[in-house]
């Protein structure tokens, strides 16, 4: 049992960091510090890639209502947008500027093609305006700066040293470039221009808890901890907040 927040930023070889996760059921803003996760800076938000995807289908079927594509599986579905979708680094603009968008035509497993236009861009902005979806916290940009804002003074710089992001949601294209624009963005505007946010931007990010979980789970201090069956057995599960907590 560990923290994902604190397993993503060890994948990155580190102990400490702010761990920015979208996955498919939640995003989190989480400070880690000397390897322990800092809970009341620690931010949620409740639309992710699963939330994406009922949007996308949502969306197609707006745009073309005779396709029947309210029937396609959710594999699909979640593959298209994998496939297709991207972040856009200026949203009002791209959405009323048709000249500006990236139609694609992708022909599905079922003989079925379908043509994705604005729904491209549409379908990830809910991370960054979940407004969209009728969600009243604000975007994950905004949750990490409050995150960075919320710990002491004296670590917020170190922290904003190493923004890891963790998490297969975070894979869209534009999505690193739009996510440090806005983190700076929310930095200059409150008044803390010193902090220059770096984001950690690892290749295998999608997988990033297991792999830190995998590392963490190989050190020789860490196999000290761990809890057996035999002090199960002894103890009961009072041992699991002892050992865990």
């Amino acid at each position: 049992m560990a923290s994902t927040a604190l397993l993503a930023v060890c994948s990155t070889g580190a102990f400490s960091g702010l761990a920015v996760e979208a996955g498919a059921g939640v995003c989190h803003a989480t400070p880690i510090y000397a390897g322990h996760s800092w809970h009341e800076a620690t931010f949620r938000l409740e639309v992710a890639g699963t939330t994406l995807s009922r949007y996308l289908r949502d969306l197609l079927v707006a745009a073309c209502p005779d396709l029947l594509l309210q029937t396609l599986p959710r594999k699909a579905v979640t593959q298209l947008k994998k496939r297709c979708c991207y972040v856009s680094l200026d949203f009002e603009g791209d959405l009323h500027n048709p000249a500006r968008h990236h139609p694609a035509s992708i022909c599905l497993g079922n003989g079925c093609s379908v043509y994705l236009s604005s729904e491209r861009f549409r379908c990830p902005e809910p991370i960054f305006q979940p407004a969209l979806l009728g969600h009243m916290e604000p975007g994950l940009s905004t949750l990490a700066f409050w995150a960075l804002r919320k710990v002491p003074e004296t670590l917020r710089k170190r922290l904003a040293d190493t923004v890891v992001l963790a998490g297969g949601s975070t894979l869209f294209p534009g999505f690193t470039e739009r996510l440090e624009m806005e983190l700076l963005a929310q930095c200059q505007k409150h008044g803390y221009g010193a902090l220059q946010p770096h984001l950690v931007v690892k290749p295998g990010r999608g997988t990033a808890v297991w792999t830190g979980g995998s590392m963490v789970a190989s050190l020789h201090n860490f196999q000290r901890q761990w809890m057996t069956r035999a002090m199960y057995n002894e103890c009961g599960s009072r041992l699991v907040h002892e050992v865990f907590n």
